[in-house]
């Protein structure tokens, strides 16, 4: 039987045992480190405005010292913007590790690629481990391979909708065509559409507002972490033909002969 404690996820010749990264965008200071542990997180994306947001605390004091942080350029409407923000999370302190987000629409908060692939090519140059956000294109996922990209991270609805994964057919495209991790960010509303996710071959998946908003945010942690590590184990176990007809799975003659 296969030992899912050999398998890591690997961005940038780094290796993480959890393939949950909890987006923190959405919690507050007084959950989110319980929330960190129920996840199993590794990885955790930290929006560089919620550094020193106000007042005494700050949310890199509530983020363990052993978990990978996932600054994001949030706030950026094109490449320049985000490059920008990236450096300054570097002088702070935040890593090499950095989500590009460049996003002009302000309805529906769709990236726009082609910023991305210009944020992305100009980041890896900077010895950045870049993972874009991006609307599942499997053009632009090409070239954002070729820019350098650790890995690249489809939207399965836009943020914050909890709508799922609305876009599976093209994230099941770049599963099939692109050499590089695949990691759903966005839409993701509950622990069952993670699964599915996972159980498609997704390498990671990313989640906030589903968590951050439940009735219980340390038991919705839990029950994403399990989701998720399910779906990685079915997947890696492989799935079961799908038929069109039934299919009998005990004998149906000679018993009553």
């Amino acid at each position: 039987m296969m030992d899912i404690n050999d398998d890591f996820l690997e961005l940038g010749g780094h290796k993480f045992s959890s393939r949950f990264i909890l987006g923190s965008g959405k919690f507050s200071l007084s959950l989110l480190e319980a929330a960190i542990k129920d996840a199993k997180a590794q990885i955790v994306t930290l929006a560089l405005r919620r550094v020193n947001e106000g007042g005494s605390e700050n949310i890199l004091d509530f983020i363990p010292k052993d978990i990978t942080i996932l600054p994001n350029t949030s706030g950026a409407r094109n490449a320049d913007e985000a490059v920008r923000i990236a450096k300054l999370a570097r002088e702070l302190g935040c890593g090499d590790f950095v989500k590009v987000e460049c996003i002009k629409d302000s309805r529906y908060l769709l990236p726009d690629n082609y910023e991305t692939i210009k944020a992305t090519e100009k980041l890896a140059n900077l010895g950045f481990i870049v993972m874009p956000y991006m609307y599942p294109d499997l053009n632009v996922a090409r070239d954002l391979v070729n820019a350098g990209a650790a890995c690249v991270m489809p939207l399965g609805a836009p943020i914050g909708t909890n709508k799922g994964l609305t876009t599976r057919e093209f994230i099941k495209i770049l599963i099939d065509e692109i050499d590089l991790p695949v990691i759903v960010d966005a839409g993701i509303g509950s622990p069952s559409q993670a699964c599915e996710a996972m159980q498609m071959g997704c390498a990671a998946v990313m989640a906030n507002t589903a968590i951050a908003t439940s009735g219980d945010v340390r038991a919705m942690a839990k029950a994403f972490a399990l989701s998720i590590e399910a779906g990685r184990l079915a997947y890696l176990a492989g799935l079961g033909e799908v038929s069109e007809i039934a299919r009998a799975s005990s004998p149906l003659s000679g018993f009553l002969e």
